[in-house]
């Protein structure tokens, strides 16, 4: 037998997910997280899979992890001493910024933190100019006190992003040369090996980045590869915010490609989900125990954005432009909010009822977990109302006595409310911060939501994914086969994949077809020579082309697929209708007579995985029955408690019942029944 590893770490849980690669059959770790020491609890959950469900290790083909290391860096301000080195007159680039604020009317505002203080942000001499024209040679003469200023500072990496390096790269890789020269202790990211792309600040804040969480990822991906090898399981991959895993070494040379690798993961599932049941249109729900990401898969395809902003503290909102620290590298478009099961509620100084932004995280807690918590969170809101139990099968026993206590010192008695009804509360403050982020990625990116499914998982997101679907009008829920570590999941699913981009100005009517076709050429070699170094076999390689354009007066662009093969005439042509189709479905409209500009050239490197098909068996021996108070819009009232594994393949389940699982929980309100799939899914509609 084969198996792959997916091991991804959570705000409250570390899960490991095991699949077998013939039959599709899942086997399922989950262990709390170690905040103190994240590696320790992928260790455990590793050693806990791999015992439990009696797997070698050399029977692993594939090991590949999610990590939240560089967004904890740059969220906490923890990052490696960096320095920064401009072109004269410009290394404030990364405090001026855009003109952007999260908060157009909000007069005392204060924007991120700057990733590297002024005191280690130095100018060197020389210049390129727009046409990628040296204008100035660069001061070599400058070097000794440069390096001196860097010694000095004690600093253990470095960002170089001079201006008009995308263009012409021949001073900024001679910078990068000298600085590995005089500094070997010192890791050097440069602009152009970064991101080779048109926007000063964008490319500065990039580089940044990458040199300020660069050592903090090298050193826990080496601890964590050797500890895994020492298990004998195969080499690491790590998740990247794309959609694809990298090997430890594409990593390490762009940490912020490992952004969001774990959300990114969950979507990539569902898309997988939704190609084995046949549904292109699919609204992705992920509620884990500190934040909820929502997502859109249209058409098959998983949305995917070059505009990301990440560091901005615990209130920011990743789709406000100021919130934070823009990376210009393809991440799978999520909203995300603060709205997790480990979300605080509490009250503000107006009397207004808030759940979020912060968290209880693993340590201490939800009340209910009996882990020192003492503050009021949805798990407590969820335990008070009855939807959940004892989790992990037993293993994690609920002191309700706790979470109510918690609700009523905090919520119930200032709203002067009973327990239940501030649960009850809680449940729909939340539930409407969590359709916002179902709107956002649906209706404003010019979606209907009655025309997808709602796929639901993470710890908590079938216990409110009926409620959402109904506020939404959204026909059908989708709770997948082991919801609770379901981005674990997709870590086993995904191909091997990087992203590589080149910026070329042109009209798409006056450009000569040869010069996108050098370009591309160039960038295909380098993604062949990826896939070949990561061993990757021919006939599993492929290479994907896109453009980003944008009418001519505009100031961004859209990226649009480009078709493979020679580079003629006829493939512009076709691109540029394929913009034009883009605008119109993005902002309505589009002018099919206006030329379109060709900003950037972008290509996917991918190595594909062979096919998975997820399968959940039902064992009608392990059906077990209950039955417990559970509220619902009108009052509590008795309702069914079912496991999910003893399930019998075709059933109709009305509503109301609580279905429980291993490691999550299904709440099916009155006037909705769950259906099983033969492959082991619930699917959820109005009855």
């Amino acid at each position: 037998m084969a198996w792959r590893i997916g091991v991804d770490i959570g705000g409250t849980f570390t899960d490991v997910a095991l699949v077998e690669e013939g039959s599709g059959r899942i086997a399922i770790a989950k262990v709390l997280t170690t905040p103190e020491d994240f590696g320790a609890g992928v260790l455990a959950g590793l050693r806990q899979g791999l015992d439990e469900h009696g797997i070698a290790a050399a029977e692993v083909t594939l090991l590949s992890h999610a990590t939240t290391v560089v967004t904890n860096a740059l969220l906490e301000g923890k990052g490696a001493p960096a320095g920064f080195i401009a072109t004269r007159g410009f290394r404030d680039v990364l405090e001026l910024r855009r003109s952007a604020r999260a908060d157009l009317y909000d007069l005392f505002q204060d924007g991120p933190a700057v990733l590297i203080p002024r005191r280690h942000r130095f100018e060197i001499t020389g210049r390129i100019d727009a046409q990628g024209q040296e204008v100035t040679p660069l001061a070599e003469e400058e070097m000794p006190a440069l390096v001196a200023a860097i010694r000095a500072a004690g600093l253990r990496t470095l960002a170089v992003s001079l201006l008009f390096s995308f263009l012409n790269d021949a001073q900024e890789r001679r910078l990068g040369a000298l600085l590995r020269e005089a500094l070997p202790g010192v890791q050097v990211f440069l602009s152009c090996e970064v991101l080779p792309e048109i926007r000063e600040y964008e490319r500065a804040s990039t580089t940044a980045v990458c040199a300020t969480v660069g050592p903090l990822l090298e050193g826990y991906l080496a601890r964590l590869q050797a500890a895994t090898g020492a298990l004998g399981l195969p080499r690491l991959h790590v998740m990247g915010s794309s959609g694809g895993v990298l090997d430890v070494a594409e990593c390490l040379r762009m940490p912020a490609a490992a952004v969001e690798s774990g959300p990114a993961a969950g979507v990539v599932a569902a898309a997988l989900v939704g190609r084995q049941l046949g549904i292109g249109n699919i609204l992705s729900f992920d509620m884990g125990g500190t934040t909820a990401k929502a997502s859109v898969i249209a058409d098959g395809e998983v949305a995917v954005t070059a505009d990301y902003e990440v560091g901005g503290g615990t209130n920011s909102r990743r789709w406000i432009a100021g919130t934070g620290h823009p990376i210009r590298v393809p991440v799978v478009d999520l909203a995300e909010v603060s709205a997790g099961g480990g979300s605080i509620a509490w009250i503000d100084p107006g009397g207004a009822l808030k759940v979020g932004p912060h968290s209880a995280g693993a340590l201490p807690g939800p009340a209910a977990y009996g882990r020192g918590g003492t503050q009021p969170t949805v798990t407590d809101a969820n335990v008070v109302l009855g939807y959940l139990d004892a989790l992990l099968d037993g293993r994690l026993l609920i002191d309700r006595a706790a979470a109510a206590s918690a609700i009523r010192e905090h919520v119930a008695a200032p709203l002067g409310l009973p327990v239940q009804e501030a649960a009850a509360r809680i449940v729909e403050v939340v539930n409407a911060n969590m359709c916002d982020a179902l709107r956002i990625v649906s209706v404003q990116r010019g979606h209907d939501p009655r025309e997808f499914a709602l796929m639901a998982f993470g710890g908590a997101g079938p216990v409110h994914a009926a409620a959402l679907a109904e506020e939404l009008a959204v026909p059908e829920v989708i709770v997948p086969p082991a919801p609770g570590a379901f981005s674990a999941l997709g870590l086993v699913a995904t191909d091997l994949r990087r992203d590589f981009a080149r910026t070329l100005y042109a009209s798409l009517e006056g450009v000569d077809p040869a010069r996108i076709a050098a370009v591309l050429a160039g960038m295909e070699a380098e993604g062949t020579a990826m896939l070949a170094a990561a061993g990757v076999p021919p006939e599993r390689r492929a290479l994907l082309r896109g453009a980003d354009c944008r009418y001519r007066r505009q100031a961004y662009e859209l990226t649009v697929a480009m078709e493979d093969g020679p580079v003629t005439a006829a493939t512009l042509a076709t691109l540029a209708e394929g913009f034009h189709a883009r605008h119109e479905l993005t902002y309505g409209h589009a002018n099919r007579r206006e030329a379109v500009q060709l900003v950037n050239l972008r290509l996917t490197a991918l190595g594909r995985q062979a096919p998975l098909a997820l399968v959940q068996p039902m064992r009608p021996e392990a059906a077990r029955q209950g039955r417990r108070e559970v509220w619902f819009p009108g009052g509590a009232r008795p309702c069914p408690v079912l496991w999910r594994e003893g399930l019998a393949p075709g059933a109709a389940i009305p509503g109301p019942v609580v279905i429980e699982a291993l490691e999550s929980t299904t709440v099916v309100p009155p006037g909705w029944t769950a259906r099983v799939a033969a492959q082991g899914f619930l699917r959820l509609a109005r009855s």
